[in-house]
Parts: C-alpha cells; structure tokens; sequence
C-alpha cells in the first residue's frame, strides 16, 4: 500500500452560530458529551446505548416497544435490531403527524422539465398515500409482496413507495432509464406481484415512452398479476399510453386514476415487525446477476435519518434537494429522511442541462432549496459552462451542500465551494452505499473541512482504514472497513446469504470489508480514493485510479477521466488512460503528449500511462459512478458483467472502438 499526499489547508470553519443550532451539538448536549470524538468513542463502542439515543432523537414510534436494540446471537453478519419490537416507518413518516402543525406544511416540491410545478402537504400527501394503499389492498396485496415501481421522479412515485410500505409490501424500486431485460431480471428474482409504472416522461423536451418497456419486461415476468400506470398530463404521453396498452395478456392492468377515484381517504397502516422487510434495493456487482439488497423497517430509514439529521443537519424548515433517481439508494433515502425530520423534500424530473446549463440553479432559486446534493460527476459536467450561470440566479436559499457518488478532484470541489458556495458555504461530503443504508464517513456542521475531504466516521459507524494483514493504518492508502454492526446494515442479498458473507465478511472475521481505498491524514480528516477492485498495480506500487484522474483533469481540456490497468509483462499492469474533453478541444498526438507529460511530474516517471484514449463518454452508473470494471473489460475484450444499472451503454461502444483502434 502506498502513502498519500495529503496537502491541502482547512478552507472552511463553522461559526459559534451554526455549531450552537446544530442538532449534532443538540444531541452531544442532552448526553452530556464534551466532544464529538467522545460521541463518536461511545457510539461504537456502547451501540446498545447509542441506537436508542438515535431512535429517541428521531421520536421514532413504535407500536409494540422493543425488548432489546441489539441481538448478535447469530453473529455480526446477521445482527438482528429492535428486537420485538412492532413498527411500521410510514407511521413515523405521515400518520404521526395527522393533527399537528407539521400536517399543513409542505412535505414535497415538485418541477417538471417543461416548468410544470406541483406541491403536497403532509396532509395532501397522507390522503394520496392511504388512498392508493387501499387500492393495492383491493388487488389482495399485502404483508411479504413484493410491489416494484418503475416510475419518473413525479409526486406519485413517493405516494406509491409509501403506500407500498404501508401494507406491509416489499418496495423494489427501478431505474426510470432500465430496459425491459433489466426490469425482468429484477421482477423475476423478487417475485414481484405487481408492477407500478407511467406511461412516458421527457428528456430534453422529447417523449420518452415507458409503457412499452414495462409491457415487454412483464411480459417475460409470470409472477406479475397486476400491473398500474399513470398516465401523464401532456396529450402526446397519452396517446403513447394508449397506443401500448397491452390487449392480449393474462395480467391484469389498471389505470393510477381509476384505482384511486373511489377509495377512501383512510387506511389502516400495518403493524408490522421492526425487522419486517419494506425495500429491496438492486445494485450492480463486479459479477454475476445484480444483487438485491433486503431493509427492514427498523434500518435504512433510521441510518437514512440519522445521517441527514446529525450529518447534513437539516433542520424543518429546510428543502433537501438531492440529485437522483428512485432507482438508487439516494432516492428512498431522501423521501424516508426528510419525512422523519419533518422537513420538505423536492424532486425534479428532467435534464439539468436543459433548456440551458442554468436548470439546476434554476430549481434552487424557484424552490428555496436549503440543502443541495450533488455527484463530483454533474459539477465536472456544469464546469465547462463557466460561472455566468451561477451567477444569473439567486442562490441565497443555500445553507450547505452534500456530495456523494465518485471521489472528488480538487478543481470541481473548489469551484463549487468558491464559485457557487461564495467560499461560505460547507460541502458535506458522504460515501456509503446501499448495504450501508447512507454514509460510512461524511462530514458534518462542526468540524473544519479541507477540499474534497470527509470529517470523518457517521456517528455509530466504527470505521477504519487497514494494511493488506487487517493492522490499523494513518498516513497511508489502506482498505475501508467497519468493525461492527449498525442499524442500517443490509439484512442480507435477497436468496443469496452466502454471496452477501463472501462479498462483504469473507476476508475477516466479523469485519466489514466495503471495497473502498481510504486514508487519514495527520489532522484525522478522512479521504475515499476509489474502489480497491479497481486498484492498479505498476512495477510493485499500488495506485488509485482518483490519484491519475486528478491529475488529468487539471488539464483545462479535460472534463473527466477514468484510469485502468491492463496487463503488462514487466510491470504487472499498465496504466490505460480515458478522458473526455471540453466543449471545442480536439483530441490529437499533442494533447496526449501533454496529458502524458503532466502524470510524470505529478506522480512520477513510472506511472506513466501506456496510451491515454479520447473519448465522448464514460460508463456510468444513474448514481454517477464511473464503472471502472466495465472500461477494463471491454477494453480489453473481456464480458463485460451486469450492465443493466448503466445510464450511457452507448459509452461501452465508444471504450470497444478505442480498443480496435488500438489494436
């Protein structure tokens, strides 16, 4: 393992206002904690006392108390939570708040790509929810069904997951952009009972039909009995609508409207066991089939809350914008926190570049967003565009950003902190995963941030960094991992237990493994490198792929880039460099002289890359991850593995042409 050039001076400090209002010092203060490294001692190493902390601070209800936070009777690996305990999370997100002043604010604020607005109060929202609830349970859905939902980021979309969740189904949410291939897949290893969809939305100001893709996935799925779509507003999204409704299938479909029209404006929500799965989030491994990972009710909506309360602290009177899709884990994330903490959630569905490169500061000013998240990928995107579109709206709503998605490069970290944030504002930065529920390390309101790092572990997450022998390390690229349970840890990979132990427990014993590089330096500030699956190893150096890519896009020619290493006789691998350029700039034998030249001084003459490629894409995830795993292979003539989660798979065409052309 190599040691890590930290550098880098503390940028931002918060002020005696902004730590006093905070609910992290709020919660350090009702325990008597002098210190967040004494909270953070405590809550991994008294998780019994921590968790019941958390769940009071979040006032979370339950129906039935529990007698025990924590059983580990069949190992860490199968941690068991609120034991006894009866609780269903809608309760804690809608019903509790029937009556009181919260009902009348606004849970949700939606825009559309065309300007269309909508809103919903907690009240509007709870009535749309139970209504369709009771159509559901109308179809004879209930408790253990699974229901997915392949939708656009409209208002309905969080009424369908909550309703769902209210019955005691099993949410499975799907990328809005998957292919009929994709969502069989899914459908067929969920065992999924019905279907959730829309007949079409908009991209850039076109129609984009996705009626026709769920008639064909269902299709290929005979566990699907009923299948609900909305239809959309725009006359050109209803003739797609009925121009694809199918005629000749034993499934049943109905239309979102017609279920909804007759039901009542109460439903009964169950009481359901804590540990009750209410979600089954889809993510791509390295190989094999996706995996399914299984939350309860008692897990990622509380590290989902938690994170955003003691992290981002948002605080009631705040809009969390987040960029995402329901299909990632940020979209569930973003409706069960903001609805726990009480605060209003917005959702835009539509291209941020379009009408123009403005669309996302747009939304902020027309909305009142307080808290933004964004991925590195989308700033390196809006980078290009200059700082006049920042600079036409309003953006005094803003009180901090949150990032997560890919590591961080210096130069789009700081343009958004100093361009966009004024050099006042805090980013937030916070990687996890779907297994995790949120945030393994993340920063927070108290601490001083340095550019693109973390502050540090999330409170109840004991984090480390170690050697290839499991030795905690400081001062040098090591592995990620935790060395005990939290609430929010996934219940497993759906019909596959022994693949969840190999992916994550196989390496030691009841530590987590998370597949991340990471490292702290000297001041304790945290720093994700990468994927340590995407390690490359020249002449006996261990390299992250972020340390070459940083470099690259230093160059104001270059917008992204991904490294590689491929096979090499003498050095083990060899580095394979892609880069996207900027608007205008060609790609030529100069320019990759000079890409070439800039790695060797930054790192050195033998990390220089074998051939650095110019291409249009990159292979990304809808969450913005660069698939790394994907570049290699195909690159090199190699399967591919799982492409469904892909966003661009015209980007993998472009990455075989390089390979063609290389040969």
């Amino acid at each position: 393992m190599s040691s890590f050039d930290f550098g880098g001076e503390f940028v931002w400090r918060p002020t005696p206002e902004l730590i006093a209002q905070s609910n992290l010092q709020r919660l350090m203060q009702r325990h008597a904690l002098t210190s967040l490294d004494e909270l953070q001692t405590r809550s991994t190493t008294e998780l019994d006392w921590f968790w019941n902390a958390v769940l009071d601070d979040l006032n979370i209800e339950f129906y039935q108390p529990y007698t025990r936070v924590l059983d580990l009777s069949r190992g860490a690996p199968w941690s068991q939570w609120c034991v006894g305990g009866k609780l269903n999370i809608v309760r804690n997100c809608l019903d509790k708040y029937a009556g009181t002043s919260t009902d009348a604010k606004l849970a949700l604020r939606w825009e559309g790509e065309d300007g269309a607005t909508r809103s919903r109060t907690y009240a509007e929202l709870r009535r749309e929810v139970n209504r369709l609830a009771g159509a559901l349970r109308g179809m004879g859905l209930g408790r253990g069904d699974a229901v997915a939902v392949f939708m656009p980021m409209t208002p309905e979309i969080v009424v369908a997951m909550l309703a769902i969740i209210k019955l005691g189904g099993l949410f499975v949410p799907l990328f809005s952009g998957f292919g009929a291939q994709a969502i069989a897949l899914r459908l067929n290893d969920a065992a999924a009972k019905a279907l959730i969809t829309a007949d079409g939305t908009q991209r850039r100001g076109r129609v984009v039909p996705m009626l026709s893709t769920a008639s064909e996935a269902v299709a290929q799925s005979p566990t699907v009995q009923d299948v609900i779509v909305l239809s959309g507003k725009l006359p050109d999204l209803q003739r797609i609508g009925e121009a694809n409704w199918p005629t000749a299938s034993t499934t049943q479909w109905h239309r979102w409207r017609d279920l909804v029209a007759t039901q009542p404006d109460n439903s009964p929500t169950e009481h359901t066991d804590a540990e009750e799965p209410l979600m089954l989030i889809y993510t791509s491994g390295t190989t094999g089939a996706p995996k399914g990972a299984v939350h309860t009710h008692c897990g990622f909506p509380i590290k989902a809350a938690q994170d955003i309360a003691h992290g981002l602290d948002l605080h009631t009177d705040e809009v969390l914008y987040w960029v995402t899709d329901m299909g990632w884990m940020m979209g569930p994330w973003l409706v069960f926190g903001a609805l726990l903490l009480g605060a209003t959630m917005m959702l835009y569905d539509g291209a941020l570049d379009f009408p123009g490169p403005d669309r996302l500061w747009a939304l902020v000013e027309r909305h009142g967003v307080t808290s933004l998240g964004v991925s590195p990928t989308l700033i390196r995107s809006l980078l290009p565009h200059g700082d006049a579109p920042v600079r036409a709206h309003d953006l005094s709503s803003l009180r901090k950003f949150a990032s997560t998605g890919e590591p961080w490069n210096p130069e789009p970290w700081r343009w958004l902190f100093e361009v966009v944030g004024q050099a006042r504002l805090p980013i937030i930065n916070y990687s996890g995963g779907t297994e995790i529920s949120g945030g393994i390390v993340m920063g927070n309101v108290l601490t001083p941030l340095k550019p693109c790092a973390f502050a540090g572990p999330v409170p109840g997450i004991a984090a480390d960094v170690v050697d290839e022998h499991g030795a905690s390390v400081r001062g040098q690229v090591g592995e990620l991992v935790i060395r005990q349970p939290w609430i929010g840890m996934t219940r497993g990979f759906w019909n596959a237990p022994e693949r969840y132990l190999e992916t994550y427990w196989s390496r030691w014993p009841d530590v987590w493994v998370h597949g991340d590089w990471a490292a702290v330096d000297s001041d304790g500030l945290w720093y994700i490198l990468g994927r340590s699956d995407d390690t490359i190893k020249l002449a006996g150096k261990r390299l992250g792929p972020a340390e070459v890519e940083s470099v690259l896009v230093e160059h104001e020619g270059v917008i992204e880039a991904a490294a590689i290493g491929v096979p090499d006789e003498m050095k083990g691998d060899a580095l394979v460099c892609f880069c996207v350029l900027a608007p205008g700039v060609v790609g030529s034998d100069t320019l990759r002289t000079q890409l070439r030249e800039q790695v060797i001084r930054a790192l050195g003459k033998a990390l220089a890359p074998r051939t650095i490629e110019f291409v249009a894409d990159l292979p990304k995830t809808r969450s913005a991850k660069i698939m790394r795993r994907v570049i290699r292979a195909t690159y090199l003539g190699l399967p591919p593995g799982d492409l469904t989660a892909l966003e661009n798979p015209s980007a993998v065409e472009a990455i075989r042409a390089t390979m063609r052309i290389g040969a």
